[in-house]
């Protein structure tokens, strides 16, 4: 069996739910996964090709009016390919990249003040995420596929507890100031 990348699993899986052309793909990332996993344009087409030449999946000119359009499509190879991924009892990759983390880390080397400021910033950002992933609540809750909101769910969670711990967080930055 094929090795799958990350890319290479996104795909495969949106492509489980219809056909669809490297664009739409990328479209459905940007309002699905990318909360928690995002791929762009330039991994996305490539990892398309790559797919394509290893069987997994299948693609098939659709032209709309005078655009060139290519609709990709799942293989029986490629959905084992995801099914054998899905089963794996390997702990999964977890990895978290946030870049106030990362400040926060190495904030002893500049005035105090600014991290009130970082954790506001994430708070804010985190509070417009919330408000995103409650706006896509009913339309998850009422698909047939129980997995993306189970992953919605979760997505929520995790995004009100950063809102109370940098609510907290600020509050004691505030009070040691005082």
């Amino acid at each position: 069996m094929p090795e799958l990348s990350a890319t290479g699993r996104v795909i495969l899986g949106m492509l489980t739910l219809g056909q669809r052309t490297g664009y739409d793909i990328k479209q459905f990332v940007d309002k699905t996964t990318r909360h928690f996993w995002a791929a762009s344009y330039g991994q996305i087409y490539p990892e398309l090709r790559r797919l394509e030449e290893q069987g997994l999946v299948r693609s098939a000119d659709h032209p709309a009016g005078r655009r060139a359009r290519t609709v990709y499509d799942l293989t029986d190879a490629g959905r084992a390919a995801l099914e054998d991924w899905l089963r794996e009892t390997d702990e999964p990759a977890y990895e978290l990249r946030s870049e106030t983390m990362l400040k926060l880390f190495f904030s002893d080397a500049v005035e105090h003040e600014y991290r009130a400021q970082w954790l506001r910033a994430l708070r804010e950002m985190q509070e417009r995420k919330l408000q995103a992933l409650r706006e896509l609540e009913p339309g998850a809750a009422s698909m047939t596929a129980r997995g993306p909101y189970l992953s919605l769910q979760l997505g929520i969670a995790q995004t009100e507890f950063l809102i109370d711990w940098c609510s907290r967080a600020e509050a004691r930055l505030a009070q040691e100031a005082a």
